[in-house]
């Protein structure tokens, strides 16, 4: 496992001592169901190998591996506690996964070492320098003609986002998940063909998922 530096980042559930119950929140609240939709557009072939950054707890991972046994999958937090859930869960499942300490903007891979880079729920807790650098550091480890997809919430003005969502985001804190700043950003990085693939309500808000590639050599 790669051992990450001591830097301040935001855990999976928002707060240290909610991590316990993060994968019960995320259950009613949507984000498996969201989770789901992205395994589906991703369409990871047999021999893949997959990333995913800010991987918390593992559900996507776990999902990926499930639905396509042949990948490689593995996951990249900062946060060591939720890796440890993460690796328990996929032990229970008798799902084999590699989990790695880090960060999104300082991947610990060799370039054009993943065929997909996954991203589910993390990008609007980035502040723009480092959603800047994490793009970056995308198109550097996929290989030619690999894919970049990440499913998050949408900027204001995106849809409706109930009770439960003004609650936990505030305007402030989406302000930079706008559709058009984020396809721009990911053009800004390298990533070509950056679109949008769906939008679908959760109780948190619109939940928008993103393709972008790498070109081919």
């Amino acid at each position: 496992m790669a051992e990450a530096s001591s830097r301040p980042y935001v855990p999976a559930a928002g707060k240290h001592w909610r991590l316990p119950l993060y994968d019960l929140m995320a259950k009613v609240l949507g984000a498996d169901a969201a989770r789901r939709v992205l395994v589906q557009q991703i369409a990871c072939r047999s021999g893949d190998r997959v990333l995913e950054i800010g991987c918390g707890t593992g559900s996507l991972l776990l999902a990926v591996k499930q639905a396509q046994p042949g990948a490689e999958v593995v996951g990249l937090d900062p946060d060591p506690a939720a890796l440890a859930i993460a690796r328990r869960k996929a032990e229970r499942a008798g799902v084999p996964i590699r989990t790695d300490q880090g960060y999104a903007d300082e991947l610990p891979y060799a370039d054009a070492s993943f065929d997909r880079i996954l991203s589910s729920f993390m990008f609007h807790h980035l502040p723009r320098a480092v959603k800047e650098a994490a793009l970056r550091e995308a198109p550097r480890v996929l290989k030619p003609g690999g894919r970049f997809h990440m499913v998050d919430f949408g900027g204001p003005g995106s849809g409706r986002r109930g009770f439960i969502g003004h609650l936990i985001h505030a305007d402030r804190h989406l302000k930079d998940n706008a559709e058009d700043r984020v396809l721009a950003l990911m053009g800004r990085a390298g990533l070509a063909d950056a679109q949008v693939l769906a939008r679908r309500p959760s109780p948190l808000g619109s939940a928008v998922y993103y393709q972008a590639t790498v070109p081919p050599a």
